[in-house]
């Protein structure tokens, strides 16, 4: 189903994704920090949903369509060093900003947070090309947010 998408993803120096992959490989990132602890929250569902709907545009429909299609696409991605690092090819820094505190948002949304999921954002943070203070300051943001 995601044949071409998962080839460019093996690449050993992945090309840009085109805007329509680059949504989708987002999406798939998001569904793995939700499922990183084996928890896959109702209430993350519904935050990736909400997400994915307010960064795109889409009505809810649309949304809980893109993260099904991405739902599949995590469990057949490769490793998440390249899975992120094309997410980082396909987008500039400001909008891998906005990237990074929506994984913010999926892992914080069920008011938890394990070792397993702020490993995964360690290596998230700097795949995306953020330190470790950047990351920090960008779960602050999202911490103070009413959501």
């Amino acid at each position: 189903m995601f044949e071409n998408l998962l080839r460019r993803l093996f690449d050993p120096a992945p090309a840009p994704l085109p805007p329509e992959d680059a949504r989708l490989a987002l999406a798939a990132l998001l569904v793995r920090a939700a499922r990183i602890n084996d928890d896959y929250a109702a209430v993350q569902i519904d935050r990736i949903d909400r997400l994915l709907a307010a960064r795109y545009g889409l009505a809810p429909e649309a949304a809980a369509s893109l993260r099904d299609a991405a739902e599949t696409l995590e469990q057949e991605a490769p490793d998440t060093v390249r899975f992120t690092r094309a997410i980082k090819a396909a987008t500039d820094r400001e909008d891998r900003i906005a990237e990074l505190e929506m994984l913010w948002e999926v892992i914080l949304a069920d008011g938890l947070r394990d070792d397993e999921e702020a490993g995964f954002m360690r290596l998230a943070a700097d795949l995306l090309g953020f330190t470790d203070r950047e990351s920090a300051l960008a779960r602050q943001r999202v911490a103070s947010r009413d959501t």
